[in-house]
């Protein structure tokens, strides 16, 4: 039977990935938006449909958190770049539940920051649920995947993307891109900017029943023997325009979990590490081993003249995980929550009506 319940929500932001989630909640029926917090001053006041390049909705962005909590919405949809913890426990502690796509998976990588958002969540009993296409969707996939196995000895994970015209340095900085080759702190630059990957390892590790001894980041770098132009910025010769990044769960010494992220951006890398697909290859080893290609290309409808208009694809992958999520996180238990702790997720609301 079609669930013609209607969820309440705010969203939180309206950039890139903000954006491509305003015009899914405003396409989906079962999904009602009431209100839009703006994180610019620029933004207060102006229609959300207007921030998200789609017709007018009729609300009016704002930068009033109480009036926002006032609304008591089933959800919030969270998607700054990074998250903000004390923003997080402000929302949860009043009772509403987070679908987020900031970089949050379990929350370990917060430290403190996760004990509070689980403070935050009992205190409001909410729920707090993070995704978005990788680390989140794919990670599930291969969960999906062992479930034809009797016998699993590692579950592995690879992404691989020219990010050459990807220009984000906010998000590419942190990672180690750009900085000199031989810079003391890269491995320790990349396990922090990469760091909810590692989250993403725990979750799978959880689905497989396994307590891990460690979770651990290891890299390898590429160099630009020139300098590259990335519009925004500029990678100088000498420095990281390459990062192999790979997370371990290890447990009594074999690595039974690995998700690793191939990135990397021009034509003059050294060394130029071969990229056969853009998106991601699964593999459970074990009895049966099963192999699984995730990649993405654009519907016959969709018109795109400018490299900004085909990076619009991204920006849905990644925002509407979360939003298909949300049935299942207003009716989950308080507490953070993962794709283990929710049933199957569904994509309601989707097929077009007409």
């Amino acid at each position: 039977m079609p669930n013609t319940s209607s969820y309440r929500v705010v969203q939180w932001t309206t950039g890139n990935v903000g954006k491509s989630s305003v015009a899914a909640i405003a396409r989906n029926p079962s999904l009602e938006l009431v209100g839009c917090y703006a994180w610019s001053q620029d933004k207060v006041g102006r229609d959300v449909g207007e921030l998200a390049g789609i017709e007018p909705l009729g609300i009016a962005a704002t930068n009033d958190v109480d009036a926002l909590l006032a609304l008591k919405p089933d959800c919030v949809v969270y998607n700054p770049m990074w998250i903000d913890v004390d923003e997080l426990v402000t929302i949860l502690s009043a009772g509403i539940n987070v679908v987020a796509t900031a970089s949050f998976i379990t929350g370990h990588n917060q430290g403190e920051g996760r004990d509070k958002i689980a403070t935050a969540c009992e205190r409001g009993g909410s729920t707090m649920f993070g995704s978005g296409i990788s680390p989140g969707y794919v990670n599930q996939l291969s969960i999906v995947a062992a479930g034809i196995c009797d016998r699993v000895d590692k579950i592995t994970v690879n992404e691989a993307a020219d990010t050459t015209f990807y220009d984000s340095p906010a998000t590419e900085k942190p990672v180690g891109f750009g900085q000199p080759i031989d810079h003391p702190d890269l491995q320790a630059m990349t396990a922090h900017g990469t760091g909810v990957f590692g989250e993403a390892v725990r979750m799978v590790a959880d689905a497989l029943g396994i307590e891990l001894d460690e979770v651990r980041c290891e890299a390898e770098y590429a160099q630009t023997t020139e300098d590259l132009d990335l519009g925004s910025w500029t990678i100088p010769a000498g420095c990281v325009a390459g990062v192999h990044a790979r997370w371990q769960g290890i447990v009594a010494g074999v690595t039974r979990v690995e998700i690793s992220v191939l990135w990397k951006k021009g034509q003059t890398l050294e060394p130029d590490w071969p990229i056969e697909q853009d998106g991601w290859v699964i593999e459970v080893a074990g009895r049966p081993t099963v192999t699984m290609k995730v990649g993405f290309l654009p519907p016959p409808d969709f018109e795109a003249t400018t490299l900004e208009e085909f990076m619009v694809l991204g920006h849905i992958m990644t925002a509407t995980p979360p939003l298909n999520a949300i049935s299942a996180v207003v009716a989950a238990a308080p507490g953070i929550v993962t794709y283990n702790d929710l049933p199957l997720i569904l994509p309601r609301g989707v097929v077009p009506v007409s």
